[in-house]
């Protein structure tokens, strides 16, 4: 499974866990969803940190992939490539 993806769920399953805690008090349910968001957000800040840097690590490592193949593609369309 992808970093993106556990990242995904794992922020879900924190605002289903804040959300489920927040049952018990009587209170508009707008006003539960909202701090369900604004809790899940602040402690997923602190809670998910490695899993946000994997899911970073993995783009930059896509973006530099393409980076190496445009500029591949680029000398390759320009004569400038070597043959061998």
């Amino acid at each position: 499974m992808s970093p993106a993806v556990k990242y995904t769920l794992a922020r879900l399953g924190l605002f289903a866990v804040v959300l489920l805690a927040l049952i018990p008090f009587h209170m508009n349910l707008l006003i539960k969803l909202m701090i369900a968001v604004l809790v899940s957000a602040i402690a997923s800040w602190y809670l998910l940190r490695r899993m946000r840097e994997q899911v970073a690590e993995r783009i930059e490592e896509s973006m530099q992939r393409r980076r190496e193949e445009k500029e591949k593609l680029r000398s390759a369309l320009s004569g400038e490539d070597e043959k061998e």
